[in-house]
């Protein structure tokens, strides 16, 4: 077989879409992506001594960055590059501002309950860097690739948002892996399948990847210092509150998704509806 029908074979496998090709795509970069880290990362992580920061930029920045450069390469490789980052073929109703709003006020409470001064601003840079590294890798994959794969393949977009939300979801319970107890681990599935929901309501409102790419990027960073490094201001207990929140509210707005790609197209990019 020539180099050039090899391309075609490829590209042709690809712009089918459907489920199953969106759960192989997400296998197969899960299972890349721990490679890398063992392979590339686990070497400098014992290198790096007792820094903290330094564990961030490295266990997580470095680790989920090269993620994201197999994804960006994985979809140069199929000419989606445009379709992933250009306008979204399809836009929604007002309400789904809600999907926004919510992570979005969560996410400016944590920011303002975090004692930044027991925190350093060493430890801070490095974990606005690993978020929004963490944010790009995530949302390109479940809210790119897989929307993709789900639009081209015909799907309603229900199944769209359920089906890129739980894939992102899955993807946590990995963290069984490292230590983490059954019930926290059930827990943070339900609640990283409703932010998925959250962040594909970014997507379609917003109509362009970049935002939930940037809005994912601002909630973990300023999660996990509040938890660490809470302030005595009073706003630490609301803002604790916003697993709960969000799980309500994703799971909730997931009844009213409506739409569908009119055809899928043959190049794996989705069509206008």
């Amino acid at each position: 077989m020539s180099g050039q029908e090899q391309a075609s074979a490829w590209h042709r496998f690809w712009d089918r879409g459907g489920w199953w090709r969106s759960l192989l795509a997400v296998a197969v970069y899960y299972a890349l992506y721990q490679g890398l880290s063992i392979v590339v990362v686990g070497p400098v992580a014992a290198s790096i001594g007792d820094d903290p920061a330094a564990a961030i930029w490295v266990d997580y920045a470095l680790s989920i960055a090269l993620g994201g450069v197999l994804l960006i390469l994985f979809a140069w490789s199929l000419g989606w590059l445009r379709g992933l980052f250009g306008p979204q073929p399809i836009r929604g109703p007002w309400w789904m501002w809600i999907g926004v709003a919510v992570p979005l006020l969560f996410a400016l409470l944590h920011v303002a309950s975090i004692d930044y001064a027991r925190a350093g601003p060493g430890l801070v840079i490095a974990w606005l860097a690993a978020g929004l590294c963490i944010g790009f890798a995530e949302e390109v994959l479940t809210r790119g690739v897989v929307v993709t794969l789900m639009r081209s393949g015909g799907y309603r977009e229900s199944s769209v948002a359920a089906v890129s939300s739980a894939l992102f979801a899955v993807m946590h319970a990995g963290n069984l892996l490292s230590g983490q107890d059954l019930l926290s681990t059930v827990i943070q599935l339900v609640y990283t399948f409703a932010f998925g929901i959250c962040m594909y309501l970014t997507l379609r409102v917003t109509g362009n990847l970049i935002w939930p790419i940037l809005l994912h990027a601002s909630t973990d960073p300023s999660t996990l210092l509040m938890a660490a490094y809470p302030a005595d201001n009073g706003l630490a207990g609301v803002a604790g509150l916003g697993n709960l929140v969000v799980i309500f509210v994703g799971l909730v707005l997931l009844i009213f998704i409506r739409g569908r790609i009119a055809e899928p197209r043959a190049d794996g990019l989705t069509p206008g509806a």
